[in-house]
């Protein structure tokens, strides 16, 4: 039976999942139409800079932006569900493939850095929680309000001063790019460059890509780790207060014990979700990064796309980045629900 339950349990968290992009892409449709009111103003959007009207008039014809509002709705769930996002005017190449050359070399920097997060953030909340009012307790709290409160271009110009301006000398991180122009790049194999280098044994590309990412992560964990922190800390003394704290404490166990292995222990399930919230927190630090430090990534295509007025790749940015975070939530729900088996009926 509880197999059974666990079936439902991710089909009625699928089914939620697909509702939610189902309202994101009607957002996304309105919201573009409600800009550009006119099919020939649609049609700006895939005829870059300074069309004809006759390009516009073909266009529109193309991609039937003269059709009722429910057909070109129809037409563009499928051409989403499909991979097919349009064709860039200012790249000549398909959105798609654009976003997934770049976006394994934003990812490549922000999974490590949401994992760091996660790590350094429970424990130092657990920590915190522990040591309740003490010292070790203010200087953490005083270190993620600091992270919490400061702007990402604060943290990412921060970063950059210490380690490359001030500590450069011992440190040797380089200030912009994600690897050394000079080097060859591996030919694509998956389409992430560092896999890439390591299968065919590229080691001097290896080493000068994992020095680039230095920078961009500890910029991404400074600024997810106060948010992280301050709930880990939060959800660990409400554990800690429980009963079966307690019933622990009366058992003898060593406190040691009780908050890293049962408070802990049981705080991970609830922080499951705010782990989800991080991931989708650290695109915005990820962006910044990537734009402090010349970091050719799904930032940099984005602030070529505003600088260079390509709103079609804008758009299609933004929906990635939503289909992305929505795909990260069902994940959470379903991480919760094997964790937490009560989840299952609700």
């Amino acid at each position: 039976m509880a197999g059974r339950d666990f079936v439902v349990f991710v089909i009625r968290r699928l089914i939620n999942a697909v509702i939610t992009l189902l309202i994101l892409l009607l957002l996304m449709f309105i919201l573009v139409h409600a800009i550009y009111t006119t099919p020939l103003a649609l049609a700006r959007l895939y005829a870059g800079p300074h069309p004809t009207m006759a390009q516009l008039e073909t266009i529109v014809k193309e991609y039937h932006l003269d059709a009722p509002l429910y057909v070109q709705f129809i037409n563009y769930l499928m051409d989403v569900f499909t991979g097919n996002l349009g064709y860039d005017p200012i790249y000549k190449e398909p959105e798609a493939y654009i976003i997934m050359h770049y976006l394994p070399i934003t990812l490549t920097f922000m999974i490590p850095a949401v994992i760091l997060t996660v790590l350094v953030g429970t424990v130092l909340g657990a920590v915190a929680a522990a040591n309740r009012n003490k010292w070790g307790d203010y200087f953490i709290r005083a270190f993620y309000v600091f992270t919490w409160s400061s702007p990402p271009y604060f943290i990412a110009l921060l970063v950059l001063l210490v380690l490359v301006y001030w500590l450069g000398p011992y440190t040797h991180l380089p200030a912009s790019g994600y690897v050394n122009s000079l080097l060859h790049r591996p030919r694509v194999i998956t389409g992430w460059p560092l896999i890439d280098a390591i299968i065919e044994n590229n080691w001097a590309y290896v080493d000068s890509y994992l020095v680039h990412m230095v920078l961009p992560i500890l910029t991404v964990f400074l600024y997810s780790f106060g948010v992280y922190t301050r709930m880990a800390r939060n959800v660990t003394l409400d554990v800690l207060e429980s009963d079966y704290v307690r019933l622990a404490y009366i058992k003898g166990l060593s406190r040691r014990v009780v908050v890293y292995r049962v408070g802990l222990r049981n705080a991970l399930i609830p922080l499951v979700t705010l782990m989800v919230l991080t991931f989708a927190l650290s695109w915005t630090g990820a962006y910044v990064a990537e734009d402090v430090f010349d970091y050719h990534g799904m930032g940099y295509i984005t602030t070529v796309a505003i600088t260079s007025v390509d709103p079609l790749m804008v758009y299609d940015i933004t929906l990635f980045v939503g289909i992305s975070v929505i795909i990260a939530n069902f994940i959470a729900d379903i991480l919760y629900g094997v964790l937490d088996p009560r989840v299952r009926i609700t």
